[in-house]
């Protein structure tokens, strides 16, 4: 795509310069930055949210036909909770929002827990979301225009009504091919298991190999560096381990400062998408910037709640990837078996180590093989 796609476009340059090398281009007129902050947020409404906030909290219960009491804790559950009910805060975009949301939880049955499950999960994640984007468009206006930061706030600010349709579009449609991609997998996986007996019980559902990838003296590489400079660095890591994770087959599940957690739906998948982690900081490699990695990979059975994973497995390869050596994979036992029968895998023994919590265990380096 472009750089200049949805961006106002660059003047001609002026008389006596030179067309071919005109430079940065020169930042266009910052609207938000003259108008009043009641104009500005009037402008914002009108184009973000359809039109003013004119109802207040009792308003908004009322034209929904819920409680007071249901509209704060929705607004709670996405994360915007009300500190002024007298105050008017809200639109019909809401009162619309509020009332499909509440026929879904009436038909459906749907619990409590299940309902605040639901909310969270769109607050959590538009709310960072819509701060990554916006810092993302901070940055592009800062650089491109050499505008200081309060500036490039105010350009994104003046740009938001232009920009925000085509962002929304996108979120859309980018969730239902993420729908989609769940939907496919529980079909792969499930959909030959109606009308059998259920797994036990006891077992946590999904069978999934798990791993870590950790980056090698974290502490020292960004030692030293500026806010922006530190930014950079792990938004690198983040993006290079994220190409390297999907084009091997794995998916991230998140990041969590120096370390990426990081799942495949069966056992060598797991293993290419470790070593491609592995092999990341390597000259053949294929990632951005990504730096020496400590890796590992455990084939079990976890949980999977609120966008993560939980279970032994997951705490395992957490423990493996704190001994690991520099651009290796360690495997646990148990994973190990299941790919010493691989020929495109080797599988070499290492000493037994205590791990926090876990006690002795025996792992295994993990390389590829002749055969890969």
């Amino acid at each position: 795509m472009p750089d200049d796609a949805n961006v106002p476009s660059d003047p001609a340059p002026a008389a006596g310069s030179s067309s071919t090398n005109p430079g940065p281009a020169p930042a266009p007129r910052v609207e938000a930055a003259v108008d009043d902050a009641s104009q500005t947020a009037s402008r914002l409404d009108a184009a973000l949210l359809g039109g003013r906030r004119d109802l207040a909290l009792d308003d908004l219960a009322k034209d929904a036909a819920l409680d007071p009491a249901q509209v704060e804790d929705y607004w709670r559950w996405l994360g915007l909770p009300v500190t002024d009910p007298a105050e008017p805060h809200f639109a019909e975009s809401d009162v619309r929002a509020l009332r499909e949301i509440s026929e879904l939880f009436r038909t459906e049955g749907l619990d409590e827990q299940i309902q605040t499950t639901l909310v969270r999960s769109t607050g959590h994640t538009t709310e960072r979301l819509a701060l990554w984007q916006v810092e993302a468009l901070v940055e592009h206006m800062a650089r491109r225009f050499r505008l200081d930061d309060t500036s490039a706030r105010l350009l994104v600010l003046d740009r938001l009504p232009d920009l925000a349709p085509v962002l929304e579009h996108q979120l859309l449609h980018a969730w239902r091919r993420q729908l989609a991609a769940v939907a496919g997998r529980f079909a792969a996986e499930f959909s030959g298991a109606r009308g059998s007996a259920s797994d036990d019980a006891s077992q946590l559902p999904l069978p999934r190999a798990v791993g870590f990838a950790d980056i090698v003296s974290f502490t020292r590489r960004t030692a030293g560096l500026g806010p922006a400079e530190l930014a950079e660095f792990v938004q690198a890591f983040e993006a290079g381990a994220r190409d390297e994770i999907t084009r091997a087959g794995g998916r991230v599940v998140k990041t969590i400062g120096d370390a990426v957690l990081f799942v495949a739906d069966d056992v060598v998948t797991g293993a290419n998408v470790a070593l491609a982690l592995a092999d990341a900081a390597g000259e053949n490699s294929t990632a951005r910037d990504v730096p020496p990695v400590r890796v590992s990979l455990v084939w079990g059975r976890v949980l999977s709640r609120f966008g993560d994973v939980f279970g032994t497995s997951v705490n395992l390869a957490a423990r493996l990837t704190e001994i690991a050596e520099p651009s290796t994979v360690l495997v646990d036992p148990a994973t190990a078996a299941r790919l010493r029968t691989e020929p495109r895998f080797v599988v070499t023994d290492v000493a037994p180590r205590e791990l926090q919590g876990l006690g002795v265990v025996a792992p295994s380096r993990l390389s590829r093989g002749s055969s890969a």
